[in-house]
């Protein structure tokens, strides 16, 4: 499964959604599903290198663009379309329409959509596990990244802000795309691809999100905190902290940073479908 991997449309009753769907490819019955939401200016081809390793462990998956990002559509210019509210509503529609309950899983700006979800109706999910996804706002240096991608977006095209980031430097460092699969091509068809309206919304929601861990916490479902050892989005000791918090299984992938799925696959897979076993091996334990 690589990043070119042809994707496919999830319709829903908010929309059609452009997805990665790949089927458990274990022998016996699949034990579940996991439905997939990527960070800001992400895509679903960032868990193109999980695919093969869950699959093989017994679980579908299901990458999604939400609206807006890359190959699903969505407005240009209405803000109003992904707020945060609207945004978490397209998860439980793709959750319903994939069968639910599944198992959600959000990487960075992906998981506070995704907690945003359960928190509006946690009976879609099996568990949660947030990536590399913190309980509040982001960090001081990355709303600076933030900020400057908003300021250039105010006045640019999408086109002309690509090439005043690639001139500025690597792009993750100056509010471009972050690092992801698939090389510098895939990289600007995904960045011209997403509405200008999403990365507006979404990167303010990302520099003004409150704590809503004690509201999480008092959800029964089972919670996993994940992410490399060294993050500059969300300080590793804040998410330790979270995850006591929530009562949450941790995960901390050695070699990794802040996309333990596309800098260390492998055991990023496996620590999902080991927790996720975990929860069959003891179905009436929902935390």
């Amino acid at each position: 499964m690589t990043p070119s991997s042809p994707s496919t449309r999830l319709r829903t009753s908010r929309g059609e959604f452009a997805v990665v769907d790949v089927p458990a490819t274990a022998s016996g019955a699949a034990k579940g599903v996991a439905l997939l939401l990527p960070g800001y200016t992400g895509s679903k081809e960032d868990f193109a290198l999980l695919h093969a390793p869950l699959t093989a462990r017994g679980y579908r998956t299901v990458a999604v663009d939400g609206r807006g990002q890359y190959e699903s559509d969505g407005p240009e210019h209405d803000e109003s379309a992904y707020t945060q509210g609207e945004l978490a509503r397209d998860v439980l529609a793709q959750a319903h329409a994939i069968g639910a309950p599944v198992h959600l899983v959000g990487h960075s700006l992906g998981g506070q959509i995704a907690r945003a979800a359960t928190l509006l109706d946690h009976s879609r999910f099996r568990s949660l596990t947030l990536v590399s996804s913190g309980p509040a706002r982001i960090s001081d240096s990355q709303e600076q990244r933030v900020k400057l991608l908003r300021d250039a977006l105010a006045v640019l095209s999408m086109a002309e802000c690509w090439e005043a980031v690639l001139a500025m430097g690597p792009p993750e460092e100056v509010g471009g795309p972050a690092r992801g699969l698939g090389g510098h091509e895939h990289l600007r068809r995904r960045w011209l691809g997403t509405r200008p309206a999403q990365l507006l919304a979404t990167g303010r929601q990302l520099c003004t999100e409150p704590d809503r861990i004690t509201e999480l916490a008092a959800v029964p479902l089972p919670f996993h905190v994940l992410s490399g050892e060294r993050d500059d989005t969300w300080p590793v000791p804040d998410l330790d902290e979270m995850a006591r918090r929530l009562k949450a299984h941790r995960t901390v992938v050695e070699g990794a940073e802040h996309s333990p799925n596309a800098d260390r696959p492998e055991p990023t897979a496996h620590a999902l479908a080991d927790f996720w076993d975990g929860l069959a091996a003891t179905p009436n334990d929902t935390r």
